[in-house]
């Protein structure tokens, strides 16, 4: 049997001060990380334009019913 790929990829993100700061309060309000908030909302701009491929995109429909918290 196949072992599970770790398939996230790490990159460095230059954002302003006062968009950073939002988005760490929404992340907070949300009780997510930072780094959650900001894949969720990656995610959720992929998934809104039809850019997810079908698996993600079903994983993010399932987390979006159960109202999981990245």
């Amino acid at each position: 049997m196949k072992e599970k790929e770790n398939k996230s990829k790490s990159f460095i993100l230059r954002i302003d001060s006062e968009t950073m700061e939002a988005i760490e309060k929404w992340a907070a309000d949300e009780f997510r990380s930072t780094n959650g908030q900001l894949q969720w909302i990656i995610t959720e701009a992929l998934r809104k334009n039809g850019r997810l491929p079908k698996k993600q995109k079903e994983k993010s429909e399932n987390r979006n019913k159960q109202g999981g918290n990245s």
